[in-house]
Protein backbone atom coordinates (compact mmCIF):
# COMPACT_ATOMS: atom_id res chain seq x y z
CA UNK A 1 0.00 0.00 0.00
CA UNK A 2 2.58 2.62 0.94
CA UNK A 3 4.06 2.28 -2.97
CA UNK A 4 0.88 3.21 -4.19
CA UNK A 5 1.15 6.42 -1.67
CA UNK A 6 4.50 7.08 -2.86
CA UNK A 7 2.99 6.96 -6.45
CA UNK A 8 0.40 9.36 -5.91
CA UNK A 9 2.62 11.54 -3.44
CA UNK A 10 5.11 11.61 -6.18
CA UNK A 11 2.44 12.27 -9.44
CA UNK A 12 0.91 15.54 -6.81
CA UNK A 13 4.11 16.71 -6.08
CA UNK A 14 5.71 16.42 -9.48
CA UNK A 15 2.43 17.75 -11.10
CA UNK A 16 2.49 20.83 -9.15
CA UNK A 17 6.26 21.48 -9.57
CA UNK A 18 5.27 22.20 -13.35
CA UNK A 19 2.02 23.23 -13.19
CA UNK A 20 3.70 26.15 -11.53
CA UNK A 21 6.74 25.86 -13.42
CA UNK A 22 5.01 26.30 -16.60
CA UNK A 23 2.63 28.65 -15.90
CA UNK A 24 5.60 31.16 -14.40
CA UNK A 25 7.71 30.49 -17.46
CA UNK A 26 4.81 32.74 -19.40
CA UNK A 27 6.16 35.73 -17.78
CA UNK A 28 9.54 35.43 -16.24
CA UNK A 29 9.73 38.73 -15.39
CA UNK A 30 6.49 38.52 -12.75
CA UNK A 31 8.71 35.21 -11.53
CA UNK A 32 11.36 37.97 -10.76
CA UNK A 33 9.02 40.34 -9.60
CA UNK A 34 7.83 38.06 -6.74
CA UNK A 35 10.91 37.34 -5.42
CA UNK A 36 11.75 40.93 -5.41
CA UNK A 37 8.89 41.71 -3.23
CA UNK A 38 9.74 39.12 -0.52
CA UNK A 39 12.84 41.90 -0.39
CA UNK A 40 15.42 38.96 1.27
CA UNK A 41 17.59 39.03 -2.09
CA UNK A 42 19.39 41.83 -4.01
CA UNK A 43 17.92 42.63 -6.87
CA UNK A 44 20.24 41.65 -9.46
CA UNK A 45 20.20 38.13 -7.45
CA UNK A 46 16.59 37.85 -7.21
CA UNK A 47 15.75 38.61 -10.74
CA UNK A 48 18.61 35.68 -11.66
CA UNK A 49 16.82 33.67 -8.96
CA UNK A 50 13.21 34.42 -10.68
CA UNK A 51 14.43 33.99 -14.37
CA UNK A 52 15.88 30.16 -13.14
CA UNK A 53 13.22 28.66 -10.79
CA UNK A 54 10.07 28.38 -13.32
CA UNK A 55 12.89 25.88 -15.09
CA UNK A 56 13.98 24.32 -12.09
CA UNK A 57 10.77 24.06 -11.06
CA UNK A 58 9.56 22.08 -14.64
CA UNK A 59 13.05 19.45 -14.68
CA UNK A 60 12.60 18.81 -10.84
CA UNK A 61 9.01 17.73 -11.61
CA UNK A 62 9.29 15.96 -14.32
CA UNK A 63 12.35 13.68 -12.44
CA UNK A 64 9.83 13.43 -9.76
CA UNK A 65 6.75 12.42 -12.40
CA UNK A 66 9.54 9.95 -13.92
CA UNK A 67 10.30 8.12 -10.96
CA UNK A 68 14.01 8.65 -10.95
CA UNK A 69 16.36 9.11 -8.03
CA UNK A 70 13.03 9.76 -6.52
CA UNK A 71 14.51 10.63 -3.05
CA UNK A 72 16.70 13.04 -3.99
CA UNK A 73 13.80 14.58 -5.99
CA UNK A 74 12.31 14.66 -2.57
CA UNK A 75 14.93 16.74 -0.69
CA UNK A 76 15.21 19.10 -2.88
CA UNK A 77 11.66 19.74 -3.26
CA UNK A 78 11.71 19.78 0.70
CA UNK A 79 14.42 22.22 0.85
CA UNK A 80 12.56 24.35 -2.14
CA UNK A 81 8.77 24.31 0.20
CA UNK A 82 11.16 25.13 3.46
CA UNK A 83 12.70 27.89 1.90
CA UNK A 84 9.28 29.24 0.96
CA UNK A 85 7.71 28.91 4.13
CA UNK A 86 10.24 30.61 5.49
CA UNK A 87 10.09 33.74 3.05
CA UNK A 88 6.37 33.68 3.73
CA UNK A 89 6.85 33.90 7.23
CA UNK A 90 10.00 36.83 6.90
CA UNK A 91 7.03 38.45 4.44
CA UNK A 92 4.29 38.40 6.82
CA UNK A 93 6.72 38.93 10.01
CA UNK A 94 8.09 42.64 8.42
CA UNK A 95 4.48 43.20 7.64
CA UNK A 96 5.28 43.05 3.66
CA UNK A 97 1.83 42.30 1.49
CA UNK A 98 3.10 39.65 -1.14
CA UNK A 99 0.94 37.43 -3.58
CA UNK A 100 3.24 34.33 -3.70
CA UNK A 101 2.98 34.17 -7.61
CA UNK A 102 2.93 30.33 -6.72
CA UNK A 103 1.09 29.88 -10.37
CA UNK A 104 1.87 33.29 -12.11
CA UNK A 105 1.07 36.67 -10.97
CA UNK A 106 1.86 37.65 -8.04
CA UNK A 107 4.64 39.97 -6.10
CA UNK A 108 3.32 43.28 -3.62
CA UNK A 109 -0.56 43.89 -3.41
CA UNK A 110 -2.25 45.95 -1.38
CA UNK A 111 -2.31 45.12 2.55
CA UNK A 112 -4.87 42.42 3.51
CA UNK A 113 -4.70 41.27 0.00
CA UNK A 114 -2.02 38.14 0.75
CA UNK A 115 -3.39 34.94 1.48
CA UNK A 116 -0.28 33.94 4.02
CA UNK A 117 -2.45 31.41 5.53
CA UNK A 118 -3.57 29.50 2.34
CA UNK A 119 -0.32 29.50 0.63
CA UNK A 120 1.60 27.97 4.01
CA UNK A 121 -1.52 24.92 4.16
CA UNK A 122 -0.68 24.46 0.22
CA UNK A 123 3.26 24.08 0.98
CA UNK A 124 2.97 22.34 3.86
CA UNK A 125 1.08 19.43 2.35
CA UNK A 126 3.15 19.63 -0.78
CA UNK A 127 6.44 19.26 1.92
CA UNK A 128 4.22 16.02 3.75
CA UNK A 129 4.31 14.66 0.26
CA UNK A 130 7.94 15.22 -0.03
CA UNK A 131 8.70 13.95 3.26
CA UNK A 132 6.62 10.92 2.73
CA UNK A 133 8.88 10.35 -0.17
CA UNK A 134 12.05 11.01 1.41
CA UNK A 135 10.90 8.13 3.67
CA UNK A 136 9.38 5.89 1.03
CA UNK A 137 10.59 6.44 -2.17
CA UNK A 138 9.62 3.16 -3.92
CA UNK A 139 6.75 4.25 -5.48
CA UNK A 140 4.61 2.57 -8.71
CA UNK A 141 5.49 2.87 -12.37
CA UNK A 142 8.97 4.66 -12.25
CA UNK A 143 12.20 4.35 -13.15
CA UNK A 144 13.94 3.37 -9.82
CA UNK A 145 12.41 0.16 -9.56
CA UNK A 146 14.12 -0.17 -12.78
CA UNK A 147 17.41 -0.42 -10.77
CA UNK A 148 18.74 -4.06 -9.22
CA UNK A 149 18.70 -2.46 -5.61
CA UNK A 150 14.57 -2.11 -5.75
CA UNK A 151 14.22 -5.23 -7.81
CA UNK A 152 16.14 -7.20 -4.73
CA UNK A 153 13.96 -5.12 -2.54
CA UNK A 154 10.61 -5.93 -4.19
CA UNK A 155 11.35 -9.35 -4.41
CA UNK A 156 12.26 -9.35 -0.82
CA UNK A 157 8.70 -7.92 0.06
CA UNK A 158 6.94 -10.58 -1.90
CA UNK A 159 8.82 -13.60 -0.31
CA UNK A 160 8.01 -11.66 3.66
CA UNK A 161 4.37 -11.45 2.53
CA UNK A 162 4.44 -15.31 1.45
CA UNK A 163 5.90 -15.98 4.47
CA UNK A 164 3.55 -14.41 6.40
CA UNK A 165 0.60 -15.94 4.98
CA UNK A 166 -0.25 -12.97 2.63
CA UNK A 167 -0.10 -13.22 -1.00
Amino acid sequence: MSSWISTLARWLLGGVLIAAGAIKMVNLADSAAVLRAYQLLPDGVAVAVGWTIPFFSILLGLVLLAGAVTRVAAIVSAVLMVLFLVAVASAAARGLSVDCGCFGGGGEVAPGQEQYGIEVIRTVGLLVCAGWLIVRPRSRFSFDRATPEEEAADEADRETSLIGGRR
